[in-house]
């Protein structure tokens, strides 16, 4: 996952962002794939859909946005095998978050990196059975 997401990741650091939602969006999109990272990387985790959906509406940004994102992380992260392509501003940030995300994880260790995502995504993610 790492190193073809690093070469995704800098290659598409050329894309033009798109002025007025895109500081927004790409802060959501960062949010998003470290809630599912955790859920999948960090034992006992768990995220509520619901949750990610009513942070986009608080962030004001566009209905769908919440499902636009998990598709283009689950297309990116599966190689296409699931979910589906967006449009190529949301896949660089996806790129990027994979690619921001991947470096805290190697500087932190998992096991910090995943204890320090319990404050910096309360209220995505929790305990499960929780």
């Amino acid at each position: 996952m790492r190193t073809g997401f690093m070469i995704a990741g800098l290659s598409l650091l050329a894309a033009p962002a798109l002025a007025g939602d895109a500081a927004p969006r790409s802060t959501y999109v960062t949010m998003v794939l470290q809630a599912f990272a955790t859920k999948v990387e960090c034992p006992n985790t768990d995220l509520v859909y619901q949750d990610l959906v009513q942070r986009a509406e608080q962030m004001h940004l566009p209905d769908g946005t919440t499902e636009k994102v998990r598709k283009a992380i689950a297309w990116m992260h599966t190689g296409g095998k699931m979910g589906e392509k967006q449009d190529d501003a949301l896949m660089a940030e996806v790129a990027i978050a994979t690619q921001a995300t991947d470096l805290d994880q190697r500087r932190l260790g998992m096991s910090s990196w995943c204890e320090a995502q319990k404050t910096n995504l309360a209220g995505l993610i929790r305990s499960k059975g929780g």
